[in-house]
Parts: C-alpha cells; structure tokens; sequence
C-alpha cells in the first residue's frame, strides 16, 4: 500500500524516522506550517495541488494529523484517494502503519482513538466468547477447583469474580439497599455480598433483604457475610447462593443445612468462638485444611485471610495462599479490601497489583467493599483488572498491551515533546488577587453523580440553574444566557468548571476555588 502522510513541520523529522522503518511505502509531505493543528483540509488540498516531482494520485491513502479538528473527507472529495485522520500523537504513528491493512480509519476520529477502541473490542469478545461457551464451562467445572455460586461458574479457569460487599446492609433502607447493590453490579459486580453487622443479630432482617436482592438483580449470586449461626441459618433458609463465612466454631452448627441445601461457602482458618486466629503459615494452611475435611460434604472457597500491610504480614498471608493453593484444589478467596481500605493511597494501582497477585495465585474471587473516599469505584477497578489478569494468563504475556487498562491520571506512553522556537516576547504570569463583582451575577459550582451544576445567584438569590455532563455543555449555556460580563469572570467560570468536571469524572471531591489534587506539590 502507498501511502502519503502530510504532517507539520514540529512533527516533520519524527514522522519521517517512524515512516522511514514501516512495511509499507510511505511519503511523508512537511507543510510550512509549524504545528499540524494549525492545518485544514482546504490547506492540505493547496499542498498537494502544489505538489512537484509528487505524483499525488498514486498513492492508495492519505493520512493527515489527527489533530485537524474538521473532517477530512473533503480531500477524498476532491482527489478521489481515500483521506483519514491519523494519531493525536506522532509518536503512535508506527502502530498506525503496523495496522493500516486491517482497520478501518476514519476521516472525523483519530486512528489513534479507533485502535484503542478496535483492541478493547478484540479484548472483551475474547472474554465474552469464552464467557457464553457453554460446552468448554460444563467440562470445566468438572474439575475440583471450579464451582457454580448460582449459575454463575467460579474457579481458577474462569476469570476472577468481583464480590462486592454492602456494608452494615440491615442499617439501610430497602430503597438504599437496592440503590447500592445494583450500583455495585453497573459496576461490574458478579456477586453481591450482604455484610451483616459484627455483635450484633439481625436475622429477622435477612429474609427481607434476599428477597429484595433476587427480585430485582436478573441471577446475580447473593451471599449473606456473617459468622453468627444464626443468621447463616436464616440465610440458607432465604436462599442465599453462598455464605460467608464457616470457621472452626461456627460450622459444626449449620453444616447439616448447608449440605441439605448444597450451598458452598468460604472457610477461614479461625476459630472466633475460642478467639483463637492462626499466627504463622503453616497454622493457617493446616487449620484451614482441617476445616475443608469437616466441610468435605460442600463446594467450599477457602480464605487465607489477606492482611493489611504492617498488621501482621501481608507478605506470609499472600505465603499462606501459595502453599495452600500448592496442596490443595479448592477455590482461593482474596479479601482485597482487607488492604486497599487500610492503605491511604489511591486504590485503583493497588487493586491492580493485587488482581495480578490474585491471578498468580489462583484465586476465583475478588472481595472488596467501598467504604471510605479513597477506594470508591474498586468494584469497577477490580473488574477490569480481572478482566486484564485473565487475558494476560491466556495469552501468556505480562499485563501490558492488552486493549483494556487501568491508566486514568497518566499517559501510558510520553510521545516526543515537540518544542518550537518561537521569536515573540516572554511574559512571567502572575495572579491578580483583587476582585471584581459581575454585575450579571455569580455561580456556585456543583459536582455530583456525574455532572456538574451551575447555580446562578444575582443579588444574593438563586434564580437559574444549569446542568450538564462536560464544562463546555455548561459554560456554552452561561455565554447563551447572557449571564456573564467581565472576561476574568469568564475565565474563572471556565478553569472551575473544567475542575468540576474532573472531579465528577474521578468521583473526587469538589470544592469551589480550591485545588482538586491536593498531594501534587509533594
């Protein structure tokens, strides 16, 4: 294929040393233009008609940056050879090129966007095929380290499962409930976890709540998390698809139930009736094997108790789950929560780590509630990191390169800064404190659930409000309205917004006329 990449002169020398070691045959056309953003379909039609020594229409595509805002199709138009945007970044022209011949550009969207979407693409069939196989998941469960929760199959061949937990879930209404428990599942939850509250019994509340929860989550696995007998009972007798949790003075209890009714449940290596937890690894790998003998009438998923950093050791508690998982063929449950919630960093690099740590170790189930600001959304982070960790292991490579990520707040690749000369006076910006009021009014700025609100006030008192998902839906609507009339009252409006909508993005906090990321100057 021939292809004629036109570029700006900024980009001129990389462009040509990426296009200079592709497969395909490429000319690379530098217009005098230093920043290919400046360009314009009606620009590069000139270029090329200007052309010398260039025979223009033999060449099979023309890539233009991908930074020009209009579609380039008016190009195609005009010469008859098929025009299309290339990547934002220079620097992502080599997998452009490496790709040209089985995607399909487009002349509005950045390659770049089309290739990060055709992967993703790739990625989740690949999941979901495996997913809806219905004939390889049946002889799969054959095997002693998978089960079914519900319908839903569960085991070290299939990809982790998220159980997300409603903490304290009897304290809730049933409106908050349900709000939460489905919250949890638009989030890539596959099984809901109702957490009791500790000392406390509340079976009366259990039968109410699994009712709720199974009329309205289309077959989602719910578990009841509790130790008290009691209330494991009213569980299993609700209909619960799994318990959490037997020890060695609980079991002895309700095991005949559970085997009566075939519900699996985790098992943990403690015996809270004697206040008695297991010290060393080779305490918690023997005692939870002993409990697996007593419980070897049901499907079982054994907890090792992960540990917070600096409590005991997380390090012998991820020991524990090797040696375990080494002996023994049942199901391995990672309580990642019991870290990232007693960790004061941002949870989604944690979760990360630890679903790979998890995969490396066998685990089947991905624990974790959302109870404190800094882990809110790990249900969803922890779901596209299982989904991450099971591609790697099928495709036998790390965890990189593989349509889906975790990468918000940073760039996966920097690109080559591209400085340009420029032969224009230099100015120190500095903040001018003195305030001047808009005579058409003020806004306090709002971010919550997704969306940003803009509450109008002229002389004190509310009178407009406007709403909206990006900054730019609501500060076109202000400049609509006529509701601003000093330019730095705009540009404020304008860097606050952007801020509101960031944080609405992020699920982060948003207070008006304060930064957003407070740890950024350390």
């Amino acid at each position: 294929m021939k292809i004629l990449i036109v570029t700006g002169k900024l980009a001129g020398k990389l462009v040509k040393d990426i296009s200079s070691k592709s497969k395909q045959e490429v000319y690379t056309h530098v217009v005098d233009t230093p920043i290919a953003a400046f360009l314009t379909p009606r620009k590069i039609l000139k270029e090329l008609n200007n052309l010398e020594n260039v025979d223009v229409q033999s060449y099979d595509v023309i890539i233009t940056p991908g930074l020009i805002r209009k579609d380039v199709n008016v190009i195609c138009e005009e010469t008859g050879i098929p025009t299309y945007k290339g990547p934002k970044d220079a620097a992502d022209l080599n997998v452009i090129l490496e790709m040209v011949d089985e995607l399909e550009l487009s002349s509005q969207i950045p390659a770049d966007k089309l290739i990060e979407e055709e992967l993703k693409k790739r990625a989740l069939k690949f999941i979901d095929d495996f997913e809806k196989d219905e004939k390889n998941t049946k002889k799969l469960l054959k095997k002693p380290e998978n089960i079914l929760v519900g319908n839903l199959p569960v085991g070290e061949d299939f990809p982790m499962r998220v159980l997300a937990e409603i903490a304290n879930a009897p304290l809730l209404s049933k409106d908050e409930l349900l709000k939460r428990a489905k919250y949890f599942v638009e989030n890539g939850a596959q099984m809901i976890d109702i957490g009791m509250i500790a000392g406390e019994n509340k079976a009366d509340k259990i039968p109410e709540m699994v009712k709720l929860l199974k009329e309205n989550l289309n077959g989602i696995p719910i578990s009841v998390d509790t130790l008290n007998p009691v209330e494991i009972k009213a569980g299993i007798e609700s209909g619960v698809d799994m318990v959490l949790s037997l020890d060695h003075g609980n079991c002895e209890g309700v095991l005949p139930l559970m085997e009566e009714k075939q519900i699996p449940a985790v098992i943990l290596p403690t015996d809270f009736g004697k206040n008695w937890v297991p010290h060393t690894v080779e305490e918690r790998v023997n005692s939870l094997e002993s409990l697996v003998k007593k419980c070897r009438k049901i499907d079982v998923i054994a907890d090792l108790i992960l540990d917070p950093i600096n409590s005991k050791s997380i390090v012998e508690s991820i020991i524990a789950c090797h040696d375990f998982k080494a002996r023994n063929k049942a199901p391995l449950f990672f309580g990642v929560g019991n870290v990232t919630e007693l960790l004061d960093t941002d949870s989604v690099g944690v979760n990360a780590l630890l679903s790979g740590i998890a995969m490396e170790l066998g685990a089947s189930i991905l624990f974790t509630p959302e109870e404190s600001g800094k882990t809110l959304g790990s249900v969803h982070e922890l779901s596209v990191s299982s989904k991450m960790m099971f591609l790697s292991k099928h495709r036998g490579s790390t965890a990189k390169d593989l349509g889906i990520n975790l990468i918000i707040l940073k760039d996966k690749h920097r690109g080559e800064t591209l400085i340009e000369e420029v032969d224009a006076p230099v100015l120190e910006g500095a903040e001018n404190y003195k305030f001047t009021q808009d005579p058409k009014g003020s806004f306090k700025i709002i971010a919550e659930n997704g969306f940003i609100k803009a509450v109008h006030y002229i002389h004190l008192k509310p009178d407009m409000v406007i709403k909206g998902e990006t900054a730019k839906s609501v500060y076109d609507e202000i400049i609509k309205q006529e509701l601003v009339s000093r330019i730095e009252h705009a540009t404020y409006l304008g860097a606050e917004l952007q801020k509101a909508e960031i944080a609405a993005k992020l699920n982060k906090n948003y207070i008006q006329d304060f930064p957003l990321f407070k740890n950024l100057d350390y």
